[in-house]
């Protein structure tokens, strides 16, 4: 069988799709160190920060996916939005608002072991 230029694009896309989805999948569940955070700014997404909402940073998770977050230490658990990029502290995997970081007992330590994934 011969290759065409259409052919080879076609493979190499489809490759590429499948990478992602990888990426994306393994990006969509995970434990590790969370912290959380109330500034009065703007999020990557670019709606204003708004501490009482129940939201979240990840690093490459798109905005509006809704993540299950639950802290490892006493079981509690919530359901935030991603609006915003980050953590940029190395090992830690989550930013919580203040409200997400209350409803999972959290706020008086700064940060938490957690484990989160994506929910409908």
């Amino acid at each position: 069988m011969r290759l065409t230029k259409r052919t080879s694009f076609a493979a190499i896309a489809m490759a590429s799709i499948s990478l992602l989805a990888s990426a994306h999948a393994h990006a969509a569940t995970g434990c590790g160190h969370a912290s959380w955070y109330a500034l009065n700014s703007k999020t990557a997404s670019g709606e204003r920060m708004n501490p009482t909402n129940l939201t979240a940073a990840h690093k490459s998770l798109g905005f509006g996916t809704r993540l299950k977050v639950t802290n490892k230490r006493n079981g509690k658990s919530v359901i935030v939005r991603v609006n915003d990029r980050g953590p940029f502290i190395k090992g830690r995997v989550l930013d919580l608002s203040k409200a997400a970081a209350q409803n999972i007992g959290m706020v008086a330590a700064g940060t938490a072991q957690v484990c989160y994934e994506v929910v409908g």
